[in-house]
C-alpha cells in the first residue's frame, strides 16, 4: 500500500478515537463528520496544499474533527469555533487526548475575526433552520481565499449562486453517504443515510 493511503488510514483511525458530543441541539443540526468522510475531506485539503504549513479555521467544529485533524497534518495553526460550550469542552478533551494544539473559541462563526488560509466546515444543512448554512459560507469565504464545505447534496446550485453572488466561484469535489445516527426524537429509523456532497469554495 502507497504511503499516502498508509498514513491516511492511520489518520482515519486516530479520529475515530473522538469523543462523540454528550447531547446534541436539533436546532443548531448538531450532526458529527463521520471519521472516514472527515479524513478523505481533510486529504483532499492536504494533496491540494491547503494544510500543510497552513492556518486553517473549523467553521462549527462539534467535538473538533476538522481542526483536530488538520493539526494533526501539519497545519502551523487551527483554529475551531462552535456557539455550544457543551462541543467545545468535548473538543478540548479530545484535542488534549491526541496531543494536537488547537484554539478553540466558544461564540457564533459571525465573531470569528482573522484570516486563515483554509476553511474547512460542516455547517447546517438547513433542515431545522431554512439557510442556515448561508452565515458560515459567507464567514468562509471573508476568512480564506479556499473553502471545503459540506452540503446536502442536490443544493449545489444554491450554493454557487450564494457563492458567486459574492464574488466567488464553487467547484464539486466529491460526494458521500452520510450516517446520521438516531439522536432526535422526528427521527424514524435508528440510523438515515444521507448524499451530501464536498465542494471546494474560492474566492
Amino acid at each position: 500500500m502507497p504511503q499516502m493511503q498508509m498514513r491516511r488510514k492511520r489518520l482515519e483511525i486516530a479520529l475515530q478515537k473522538l469523543k462523540p458530543l454528550e447531547s446534541r441541539s436539533a436546532k443548531l443540526e448538531q450532526y458529527e463528520t463521520p471519521a472516514a468522510v472527515a479524513s478523505d475531506v481533510l486529504w483532499e485539503a492536504f494533496a491540494a496544499g491547503d494544510i500543510h504549513g497552513r492556518t486553517v479555521a473549523d467553521l462549527g467544529c462539534g467535538n473538533g474533527v476538522f481542526c483536530i485533524g488538520a493539526k494533526l497534518m501539519g497545519a502551523v495553526r487551527a483554529v475551531g469555533i462552535d456557539l455550544d460550550p457543551g462541543a467545545v469542552k468535548v473538543a478540548k478533551e479530545n484535542a488534549e487526548m491526541l496531543g494536537a494544539e488547537v484554539e478553540l473559541v466558544e461564540g457564533d462563526v459571525s465573531t470569528l475575526s482573522g484570516s486563515f488560509d483554509t476553511v474547512l466546515q460542516n455547517p447546517p444543512f438547513g433542515a431545522q433552520t431554512r439557510h442556515a448554512d448561508r452565515a458560515f459560507v459567507e464567514k468562509a469565504l471573508s476568512l480564506a481565499p479556499v473553502t471545503y464545505s459540506i452540503h446536502n447534496d442536490g443544493t449545489q446550485t444554491f450554493v454557487e449562486g450564494m457563492v458567486r453572488a459574492l464574488g466567488g466561484r464553487s467547484e464539486t469535489i466529491k460526494r458521500y453517504k452520510f450516517e446520521i445516527p438516531y439522536a432526535f426524537e422526528f427521527h424514524r429509523k435508528a440510523n438515515e443515510t444521507i448524499s451530501v456532497v464536498l465542494l471546494k469554495l474560492e474566492r
